[in-house]
């Protein structure tokens, strides 16, 4: 499976980034993949009120990226916001494309480092997964790699690859944390996974400012934490391809998920 990570710096303009979106996407589909990864908050970047460009998933902006996803013939897996019953928004993957239709709204949130992310969003509930070409493809985002056990709930579910689009807080120790985690994530579940950032806005001439807006560093992992590519702190696209088989002879080998008693 080729998997496309289209590392962007989103602006507070959602029609904006639609243009990224496009942009990534058809880029994406000629070079032959068959899934592209845009980060977390692709629809609207952190730093700005986000009840306001939040719409549900039968909405303008998501209908855009549909179209978007079945004009190139791929699947598009893009963070975007949906409003809560509570008031809040939902951190929410929106999975379109190449027969897939689903969405997945962000379990774990960035109450760390200084930042209260559940002041203004609503925590998801239900892990969630889709297939594409038969490979069962896990979605997590950004501080869910903090949390082992939703990517070993998930491949337990089936899945042999997670895609994780971030939007990673820039400090100290940050970029070596992020890193670290992808990679033990990968270990945990004995899957691939495909962590993709927001690019560093700073090598656009944007302010990061005081929110998370990303670190750039997008790469992808396999099932025995082995790198297997990675990008730069700059916006670009990055492609892989997953060999499946590793799946299956990593969890021969290290038989985590059959041997973990919690």
């Amino acid at each position: 499976m080729r998997i496309a990570l289209a590392q962007v710096v989103s602006t507070p303009d959602p029609a904006h980034n639609l243009g990224l979106i496009e942009d990534g996407a058809r880029r994406a589909a000629a070079a032959g993949a068959r899934v592209v990864v845009f980060p977390e908050a692709a629809m609207c970047c952190f730093g700005v009120p986000l009840g306001p460009v939040a719409e549900p998933l039968d909405g303008p902006w998501a209908g855009r990226v549909r179209a978007i996803a079945d004009a190139a013939g791929v699947t598009v897996v893009a963070g975007m916001f949906t409003p809560a019953d509570d008031g809040r928004v939902h951190n929410t993957l929106l999975a379109t494309g190449g027969g897939v239709e689903a969405a997945y709204d962000k379990i774990h949130l960035f109450d760390a480092f200084g930042f209260a992310e559940s002041r203004t969003v609503a925590p998801g509930s239900k892990p969630v997964s889709i297939v594409v070409d038969e490979v069962t493809v896990g979605l997590a985002t950004c501080y869910d790699l903090r949390f082992p056990g939703l990517f070993q709930e998930l491949a337990g579910n089936g899945a042999t690859v997670v895609l994780v689009p971030a939007s990673w807080g820039a400090g100290p120790g940050k970029r070596e944390q992020w890193d670290l985690l992808v990679r033990a994530r990968a270990l945990d579940s004995t899957a691939f996974v495909v962590a993709c950032d927001q690019a560093d806005p700073t090598t656009v001439g944007r302010d990061a400012g005081s929110a998370p807006t990303g670190i750039g560093a997008s790469l992808a992992v396999g099932p025995l934490g082995v790198v297997l590519d990675q990008l730069g702190a700059e916006p670009g696209l990055l492609l892989v391809d997953l060999a499946m088989d590793e799946v299956e002879q990593a969890r021969r080998a290290v038989p985590v998920l059959a041997n973990r008693r919690f």
